[in-house]
């Protein structure tokens, strides 16, 4: 049988290849080059979850905006008007602003991640790519919601300045970068933990939303860290749980506000559980992913 011709039509036969799918020899294992192969992908599926989110609403984009800005407002009038919560001498929509910058990405993360395979499955029994590509698009699309909530942030944080508030920037609103990664890598891995149970167990898709709505409340969103570490009955939470240095970190790299004691020590072991998390998370999600069409 002839070989076909090259494309330049110089008699040379083309060079022939095969792709070959095989099975993943172990949980943890990554395959980078496959995931930069599938690198076009990843950016549609970013493309189409951050249009898809709010296709056919009035407002559009604008509800990426609108939605932690009123739960901002709300959470001021409730937790600092009517309950008296202290906040440091900050304005109160700006003091829960910062903190929703974090919170509301990680939040969506999880959310939008921990439904991979149930609101995929039609997807993955049809064609083959790395699984591992749609949470990541989640994450990475995210960061546009994140990037417009952040530009709000600053129109009020400039008409506040102009009012004579206590705040300002300094060369600390560059942690702000590292810590959005750390709360991308947070929120990857426990998007992959919640996805691959939830593969199974069909009851955790119900409970996720009432987790983050209690997991935000053990953060220090809408009170200061100190009314955590300041307990020695509550002082754990604020170690233990990744996610509230960040939001503290944010303000005190956004606002100005003095860095506690301990926030330096609590970043660390906030990187070093989100880094056991992620690879917990990857190995459980490769683990389902073997078996996930048969399940869902």
């Amino acid at each position: 049988m002839s070989q076909p011709a090259s494309p330049a039509g110089a008699g040379k036969p083309a060079q022939e290849y095969e792709i070959v799918i095989q099975r993943s020899r172990g949980w943890m294992r990554v395959d980078w080059r496959e995931l930069w192969e599938y690198r076009d992908l990843l950016a549609i599926l970013v493309r189409r979850d951050f249009l898809a989110k709010y296709k056919q609403t009035i407002l559009g984009p604008l509800w990426f905006v609108l939605q932690p800005l009123l739960t901002a407002l709300v959470m001021s009038i409730a937790f600092h008007k009517v309950a008296g919560v202290s906040t440091g001498g900050l304005p109160s929509l700006l003091f829960n602003l910062c903190a929703l910058l974090p919170w509301a990405y990680f939040s969506q993360n999880v959310a939008t991640g921990a439904a991979t395979f149930t609101a995929n499955s039609h997807l993955f029994g049809k064609v083959y790519f790395p699984r591992l590509i749609v949470p990541s698009a989640t994450v990475l699309s995210n960061l546009f919601a994140f990037t417009l909530q952040l530009c709000v942030f600053f129109v009020f944080f400039a008409w506040f300045k102009a009012r004579g508030a206590a705040i300002h920037l300094s060369s600390a609103s560059l942690l702000a970068l590292p810590m959005i990664l750390l709360t991308g890598i947070f929120s990857l891995g426990v998007s992959l933990l919640i996805a691959a149970s939830t593969a199974r167990y069909r009851d955790l898709s119900h409970l996720t939303p009432v987790l983050l709505q209690l997991w935000m409340f053990v953060s220090p969103v809408f009170y200061r860290m100190e009314q955590l570490t300041g307990s020695n009955q509550w002082a754990w939470l604020a170690w233990v749980n990744p996610m509230a240095p960040i939001v503290e970190g944010y303000r005190v790299a956004l606002l100005g506000e003095t860095a506690g004691a301990h926030l330096p020590a609590m970043l660390a072991v906030s990187a070093a559980i989100s880094i056991v998390t992620l690879a917990a998370g990857v190995a459980t999600f490769n683990r389902a992913a073997r078996t996930v069409v048969d399940t869902v």
